[in-house]
């Protein structure tokens, strides 16, 4: 069994498959020093999505939070140095099916 995924990023899974795109890899370690995963990476094309689920939650969360912004921040902008586009995707983009039209597009980059 694989990386322990979350039910948005379970959903997310389905999408992509029933769209019958490239399999990414799951929880996908891309820096070479730092522990920072990817939710979801096609290394190949340097492409990388991540799953913002707890953008709209009232109570926040740790990617929401001064630190948790800033660390992210901090990932993001290493991932960019690296050559990585890095889509973020809210519960919205997935509920709405935006993900599959976001990722076909990059993928044809």
């Amino acid at each position: 069994s694989g990386p322990k995924q979350s039910k948005l990023e379970e959903k997310v899974s389905l999408q992509l498959r029933s769209a019958g795109l490239p399999e990414p890899e799951v929880e996908y370690r891309f820096h070479p020093v730092r522990k920072w995963r990817f939710d979801f990476c096609w290394p190949d094309r340097l492409l990388a999505l991540e799953v913002e689920g707890g953008v709209f939650c009232p109570t926040g969360s740790r990617h929401t939070s001064p630190v948790g912004f800033h660390n992210d921040c901090t990932k993001y902008n290493e991932a960019a140095l690296l050559g990585y586009t890095v889509l973020r995707v809210t519960t919205q983009h997935i509920q709405e099916g935006g993900v599959i039209d976001l990722v076909e597009r990059a993928l044809l980059l």
